[in-house]
């Protein structure tokens, strides 16, 4: 088999060759997309699910979706070494740019970019430089408070007023949302709220791990008024199957059946692990269609390949006491996990642990999916753990 034409494509955010089992979040984004063009209301998205689904993948097909329709759009990474004033302020400038070359009268445009140096110019003071290089002078009293959760909706509005005077609309998009400070979100949330009430022409979609709507709930009380939260789960065995089938057809080779069905298994249909799997099937395979044989051949290089590349990065993140919390799950089997069980597995009393477990999910290793329980945020981590820590007292 041909190494270069291999059509599957493992990596982060990688697009895959077929986007199979999505229509419904795409036909949401599409929907809300539309409804915002045409002035009319409608909940932005916040995407939730494991590490590995393809979260990433759809927020730049929905970022491409926003520019086929007219959208100007961010999309950023919040990550725990940025604010985000500070991942904002850059990207807002050179919307505002954009906007401001398109011809329309009024001075919205001009107002937003004073309301954006009064912003940048207070979080200065709490973030330390930053410069925009912006030749304006700052709108005083307009989103310079220092506070987010006061100047964060105002300049949001300065912005949205902006877009529609020169009759666009505005799409933020937003990965890895979890890692955003509880105030920050609320501020971002409070933002939202401001475009709802006033209709302006700006969304937001976001993605995150499952926590994320339990974090923006805690956040804000309304914020499941202003926002969906699909489920981005692992794919139904057809839609699997047609994630690997298609784009092999299309380079005119073909899997057996019993291959498919057997990556279904290993994989239980995550796309990230789809892609890994199909990829070095293809390359190990000498001809088509690629077997059975192949497949199993294959799976020691694909594991030892998850295990450095996809999930080794998180284990080495890791305290000593965080690895045993980690590996005593594990011991449990396939989870979710009752935190009781865990500290009893421990010899521990249920409540040394709780700062142990706070760490563990702002860390975004773990998350609880109800009260009292635990689960991994990354697919299949519990059997890395038990081939990583072969034993309790390794």
């Amino acid at each position: 088999m041909d190494k270069i034409t291999n059509p599957f494509s493992p990596g982060a955010g990688s697009p895959p060759p077929e986007l199979a089992g999505r229509d419904g979040v795409l036909e949401q984004a599409r929907i809300l997309l539309g409804r915002k063009l045409a002035k009319r209301p409608e909940k932005s998205l916040l995407l939730t699910g494991l590490r590995g689904v393809g979260k990433t993948v759809l927020l730049n097909e929905i970022e491409r979706m926003a520019q086929d329709t007219g959208y100007r759009t961010i999309l950023i990474e919040a990550h725990e070494g940025k604010s985000l004033a500070v991942l904002l302020a850059p990207h807002l400038r050179r919307l505002l740019f954009s906007i401001d070359r398109i011809a329309g009268a009024g001075n919205k445009v001009r107002r937003s970019f004073a309301v954006l140096k009064s912003f940048v110019g207070a979080i200065k003071i709490t973030v330390g430089e930053i410069d925009i290089g912006l030749d304006i002078e700052p709108e005083a009293g307009s989103a310079d408070s220092g506070d987010l959760e006061v100047d964060l909706p105002s300049l949001f509005m300065a912005v949205g007023e902006a877009a529609q005077e020169r009759g666009v609309a505005i799409a933020i998009l937003i990965d890895e949302i979890q890692y955003f400070s509880t105030s920050e979100l609320s501020a971002l949330i409070m933002a939202m709220h401001k475009m709802q009430q006033l209709q302006l022409p700006l969304v937001l979609i976001g993605a995150g791990l499952p926590i994320l709507q339990g974090l923006a709930g805690e956040s804000k009380s309304y914020a499941e008024r202003l926002f969906s939260f699909p489920e981005i789960g692992p794919l139904p065995e057809p839609d699997a199957i047609k994630a690997l089938q298609e784009p092999v057809m299309v380079a005119g080779e073909s899997f057996e059946p019993a291959a498919l069905q057997e990556i279904f298994r290993l994989t239980r249909g995550y796309p990230y692990f789809l892609q890994e799997w199909g990829y070095q099937a293809w390359n190990h395979a000498v001809a088509s269609p690629i077997s059975l044989q192949v497949v199993q051949e294959a799976s020691d290089l694909v594991s030892r390949r998850l295990d450095e590349n996809f999930f080794r990065v998180r284990f080495d993140r890791l305290t000593p006491r965080e690895k045993k919390f980690l590996r005593v799950m594990a011991e449990l089997g396939g989870g979710p996990y009752r935190t009781g069980d865990v500290a009893d597995k421990l010899k521990v009393k249920i409540n040394t642990i709780g700062p142990l477990r706070a760490g563990l999910i702002k860390k975004g290793m773990i998350y609880s999916p109800s009260y009292g329980d635990m689960a991994f945020t990354v697919p299949l981590f519990d059997e890395f753990m038990r081939r990583a820590i072969p034993t309790l007292e390794g």
